[in-house]
């Protein structure tokens, strides 16, 4: 039982290993294989077909194969050959009365498939010479078989003169010997089941379908001019890896420990002065930056004398404002005019605008703009004017020496009127921008 765990497990662990140690590309995993043996119209599951005695005769075949894996593949194959059978088994048996015919032959003009293989990894899997490899295998695909059936040697079944096309399922297995790098010796054998009942030439009443067997031997031939990818040993190479990394570690070690020799006394040199401390500062002479620093000053991590601790400087004076900065404020306020419905300020702003700039400069004063239109327009028109006006006053205040982070320039379009929007008047007071000294 132990064994067979090891054979059908190794798969699984041999290809993961095998990854890590050469990827599939170094491996030939494309093949072609041709082979010959006998075809007989019965399988070990289900029996014969409507005949009672199978016989065997002639066939043929070839494949072509790619290896996706160590244990999975994927196969074309083609199949050529004669099946026949007769009643000689059926004399006295109720049977003779049911089928009429003595005999038939069928001729398999070609049978067409496509197979998935599963290998069950190497048989020999300590060893990695491929030469040793058996490889054991099952295949199960579908195709499609072109036949003409003969009855009692005269009788063509449905006598058209062309190939009678059905679909059918090849299931099988087999062993690969390895023979060389490129050469496998393959012993199969396949069941091969109809779905139809006129492979044999006779349509029975019960839903009978017929089947036949091909038993064989032939040549697997690798392309490519590699190792085969199906007889690579995984487990045997990951094992010379390892045994050829431990040598290489050994090698390694030695050599490092032979290098090392002359430092060992440098070591214990620098042993001892990280040990040494002659200031007495608490940090040792090697990580020491500034030597010879008084036992009596507290020193940092690297031996150096701390900073000394600076006191804040005293708060600012609290400004205070005034009834003039005020007056100066409200007027530039009544004299600030903008170009219709933009926001460039007209040059008969910029005095009462220069002066309210002069004492922000002066006095460190905060201002905040807010810009407010009429509800003629759109609103987002209007929040987008009433924006870029205030901007506009900001940066003018800012072009004459004012500070421009204490400044805030906010637009609210018509959502704060002061008036009411029906008159003209009313409109008019509402298009504004309005400061707010603090």
């Amino acid at each position: 039982m132990q064994l067979v765990l090891v054979v059908f497990g190794l798969p699984v662990f041999s290809q993961d290993s095998t990854m890590a140690v050469k990827p599939i590309k170094n491996f030939s995993t494309f093949s072609i294989g041709v082979n010959v043996g006998g075809l007989t119209p019965s399988v070990p599951i289900g029996g014969s077909n409507n005949f009672t005695h199978p016989q065997w005769d002639l066939g043929y075949g070839a494949y072509i194969k790619n290896q996706f894996t160590h244990n999975l593949a994927v196969q074309a194959e083609f199949l050529r050959g004669n099946v026949e059978g007769n009643n000689s088994d059926a004399l006295g048996n109720g049977d003779a009365t049911s089928n009429p015919y003595k005999s038939f032959k069928t001729n398999l003009n070609w049978a067409g498939s496509i197979s998935g293989v599963v290998t069950f990894g190497n048989i020999n899997w300590l060893s990695d010479n491929p030469k040793s490899a058996v490889i054991p295998y099952v295949s199960a695909g579908a195709g499609i078989a072109g036949y003409k059936p003969v009855l009692n040697g005269n009788i063509d079944y449905k006598s058209d003169g062309k190939n009678i096309k059905e679909f059918f399922v090849p299931v099988g297995g087999g062993l690969k010997f390895s023979l060389s790098q490129a050469v496998n010796l393959d012993l199969g054998f396949r069941m091969n089941f109809v779905d139809a009942d006129n492979f044999d030439g006779y349509n029975s009443v019960a839903d009978h379908k017929d089947k036949f067997s091909y038993a064989f031997a032939g040549l697997e031939f690798a392309l490519g001019g590699k190792p085969q990818l199906m007889t690579n040993n995984p487990v045997a190479l990951f094992k010379k890896d390892l045994m050829d990394e431990n040598e290489a570690l050994k090698a390694s070690v030695t050599a490092t420990a032979q290098q090392n020799a002359g430092t060992i006394d440098s070591l214990n040199r620098q042993i001892n002065s990280l040990k040494s401390d002659a200031d007495k500062d608490g940090v040792s002479d090697y990580f020491d930056k500034c030597p010879n620093t008084p036992d009596t000053v507290k020193v940092d991590g690297s031996g150096c004398p701390l900073p000394k601790m600076q006191l804040p400087p005293p708060p600012a004076q609290t400004v205070v404002i005034t009834e003039e900065d005020r007056r100066i404020v409200n007027e530039a306020v009544k004299d600030l005019q903008f170009d219709f419905g933009k926001a460039t300020i007209l040059s008969t702003s910029y005095q009462s605008l220069d002066r309210v700039a002069e004492i922000l400069v002066k006095k460190n004063f905060s201002l905040k703009l807010a810009g407010h239109t009429d509800n003629v327009g759109s609103n987002d028109a209007n929040m987008k004017l009433s924006k870029d006006r205030a901007e506009s006053v900001k940066d003018y205040l800012v072009s004459k020496g004012a500070n421009p982070s204490r400044i805030e320039a906010t637009g609210y379009g018509e959502t704060q009127p002061i008036a009411s929007n029906k008159t003209a008047a009313g409109r008019q007071k509402n298009r504004r921008v309005e400061f707010t000294l603090y």
